[in-house]
């Protein structure tokens, strides 16, 4: 018991710690070259954040295990809406933007009928890998251009704010220390994650063969919860904050990066196909959770405690119907 619950909890906090390094080792190194603070949130902080999804789907991937690779980001975008986002109104309603609810919620909800579609139809080859991280990088250049032309922000800022909530420092001058001091404490954290994703991987294949319980359901469940933590705590603490609307961004930046970025890189890196169930019942989940979210937040603009309930209610049954 201990050999296999060892690994899962050692090498989720390892991804959280390299996470946390990464993410402000890269965000001093960008300011020192003087790369303006828009990018650094839409880019650096963004991709920061989803590093344990990203480093843990892709060792899955080349370990053979697709069911935890897309389990992780199919079941991370689920976790996001129904826990993270549902969690987040019950503390605070949850105001939502015009302008992450006209752009991004559409963004989000169209990749994710994009992804349903293709893992039924398409395996997850490199061709694919390639046209999902373009989608992304086009998408990022898009808000960067209408972000400092209009100066509206949208999710992709809010995910960048809120973890400058988490962690006060990414926003603090750092001295006169020499530059090469961030890309170690960079390459440190990118070091802890990489271990950590391959402690994750173990540790989730050891369980589901101890218990007997199928990768795709780890994957889906602890491990996209575990590799979420990161939204978790970020959007808990916008709410505690009464930002309602920086918790809502978070979520929905957080699972366009999921699907376009880490579906992207563990399709490029690691091609497999995605595991029929899965590609049958929860990538569908994921559409239809991602229409309630949007549905929710375009009544009043605002996400209601009882709507937080029913989201929060709606995970546990998920889980539920899922588990064995």
């Amino acid at each position: 018991m201990i050999e296999t619950w060892l690994p899962l909890l050692g090498g989720l906090i390892l991804l959280v710690a390299g996470g946390e390094l990464l993410v402000r080792g890269s965000v001093e190194a960008a300011e020192r070259l003087g790369v303006s603070p828009l990018v650094i949130g839409l880019t650096l902080v963004g991709f920061g954040t989803s590093m344990p999804e990203l480093v843990t789907s892709v060792q899955a991937g080349l370990k053979g295990s697709p069911g935890i690779a897309y389990g992780n980001v199919v079941g991370s975008n689920i976790a996001n809406i129904l826990l993270i986002a549902g969690v987040s109104a019950l503390i605070c309603p949850v105001v939502v933007a015009r302008s992450a609810l006209r752009r991004d919620a559409a963004v989000m909800l169209s990749v994710a009928v994009m992804f349903a579609l293709m893992a039924m139809f398409v395996p997850m080859g490199q061709a694919v890998g390639v046209g999902f991280l373009a989608l992304l990088i086009g998408y990022i250049l898009f808000v960067i251009r209408q972000e400092r032309n209009a100066g509206a922000t949208g999710a992709l800022h809010d995910k960048s704010l809120a973890l400058a909530e988490v962690d006060p420092a990414l926003s603090q001058p750092h001295g006169h220390r020499h530059i090469a001091i961030p890309f170690l404490i960079a390459l440190a954290g990118l070091a802890l994650v990489i271990a950590g994703g391959s402690l994750l991987v173990s540790g989730a294949v050891a369980l589901a063969r101890g218990f007997g319980i199928s990768e795709t359901i780890i994957g889906l469940t602890i491990v996209a919860v575990g590799t979420s933590m990161p939204e978790l705590v970020t959007s808990v603490v916008a709410a505690v904050k009464r930002q309602g609307d920086v918790a809502f961004g978070n979520v929905i930046g957080s699972n366009i990066y999921n699907i376009l970025g880490i579906g992207g890189a563990t399709a490029l890196i690691a091609p497999s196909q995605v595991p029929d169930e899965i590609a049958r019942f929860d990538a569908p989940v994921m559409v239809g959770v991602s229409l309630l979210l949007v549905l929710f937040a375009a009544t009043g603009f605002r996400i209601a405690r009882w709507e937080g309930a029913v989201l929060v209610a709606g995970y546990a049954g998920y889980f539920w119907s899922i588990w064995p």
